[in-house]
């Protein structure tokens, strides 16, 4: 994870690649709460499904990251980003290893293998959010990936959208960014009158989500401007101040997310949620991530635990435990003789994480690094040369 500095350049982030594995981690938790049976368990039981919310944390993570160069640029921190750079790191920072997924669970995993060619076509071009019933067996967590790849082809509008707002207009873009958050508030309402198809869930599309990653492109917003050396005004200076504070952006969360365990925020796993349910639900997911992220963004730490070489390299392996989670959980079922749904919550997790984790580094180590330094190799090649 990476930031700009004062000079424009960027630096890495350490705790906050470790926050990627805490995020990862807590998806992986939801989703065995939730195939054990955990989440009616009382009081425990929402807080280990409401852990849904890790989705949001990853969306403000992306927001952050791929934002800031949007952000210092129109500070005078640095160059625009090259748009066709940014497409090809993309595709190959998430396809790749995607793609073994994606025909080891549709090919190998029982439950999946009967897939029809619209499910092989939806879940290999990350359209699953748009066909119907194309979440298949060991794959229904890839909605989310769905939505954060549209963001990907999105973000460079956005960009347009706020470019008019650099040099001395810089300072609206605080407003511009919220104003794109509060577009997906909207969404809950309009959602229900869309004509979906049976088995499309409009409330999954990216503009219902947007909030959670306006989390992080608010973080990268204030970054910048502190960086550039321009007065704030003293409201936002508080507000920033505010973010720094640990304790009380740990008291922010603890609300946050205790809220979003109550029936305010919809019914915890599978469930119908209303438009007003909907909306604070992402809200309260929007207002958690960014109390998680800012003193991670606006301080320097330390941050022993988050950036200990255990929870970076879990970090590096998040995509990995992320893509494989749900596969591996249907798969430990059966090879331990588990029926779902009816208890054994911290054995189920403790298989899952462990072989999760080792698929993930497997990933890391023999898909995503290798791709990664090819990229970055050829990205550093002449033109002729290629």
């Amino acid at each position: 994870m990476t930031a700009t500095t004062d000079a424009g350049t960027r630096r890495y982030y350490p705790q906050m690649e470790g926050m990627r594995a805490v995020a990862a981690l807590g998806v992986l938790t939801t989703h065995v709460a939730f195939q054990t049976g955990a989440v009616v368990w009382p009081v425990a039981g929402p807080v280990l499904g409401r852990l849904d919310l890790a989705v949001a944390l990853f969306f403000a993570l992306s927001g952050f990251l791929l934002w800031q160069p949007h952000a210092a640029a129109a500070w005078g921190l640095g160059p625009e980003p090259s748009l066709a750079r940014y497409a090809r790191h993309r595709f190959w920072r998430i396809w790749p290893a995607y793609l073994v997924v994606v025909v080891v669970v549709l090919t190998l995993l029982p439950e999946a293998k009967t897939s029809d060619p619209v499910v092989w076509l939806a879940n290999l071009t990350l359209t699953q959010v748009f066909v119907p019933l194309s979440l298949t067996a060991g794959l229904t967590q890839m909605w989310s990936l769905s939505v954060e790849v549209l963001f990907y082809a999105v973000l460079p509008l956005l960009a347009l959208l706020l470019v008019s707002l650099r040099g001395e207009r810089a300072r609206w873009r605080v407003l511009g960014v919220l104003g794109i958050g509060a577009v997906g508030l909207l969404w809950g309402p309009i959602a229900s009158l869309i004509p979906a198809p049976d088995g499309v869930e409009a409330q999954n599309w990216l503009i219902g989500h947007l909030p959670w990653f306006v989390a992080g492109l608010l973080l990268a917003e204030l970054v910048a401007w502190r960086s550039s050396g321009t007065p704030m005004p003293p409201a936002l200076q508080r507000f920033c101040a505010l973010g720094e504070k640990r304790g009380v952006m740990l008291a922010v969360v603890v609300v946050a997310y205790g809220l979003a365990c109550t029936p305010l925020a919809g019914p915890v796993g599978m469930g119908e949620l209303s438009a007003p349910r909907f909306a604070t639900k992402i809200l309260l997911g929007a207002i958690a991530a960014y109390a998680v992220l800012a003193p991670l963004a606006l301080t320097d730490g330390p941050f022993r635990f988050l950036a200990s070489p255990v929870m970076t390299t879990l970090g590096r392996w998040s995509y990995g435990i992320f893509i494989w989670h749900v596969a591996v959980l249907s798969v430990v079922f059966g090879l331990f003789g588990i029926i779902p749904f009816s208890g054994s919550f911290v054995l189920v997790w403790v298989i899952t994480a462990v072989l999760s984790i080792g698929i993930g580094a497997a990933s890391y180590a023999f898909i995503e690094d290798p791709v990664r330094r090819w990229a970055v190799r050829r990205d550093r090649e002449p033109t002729a040369t290629r």
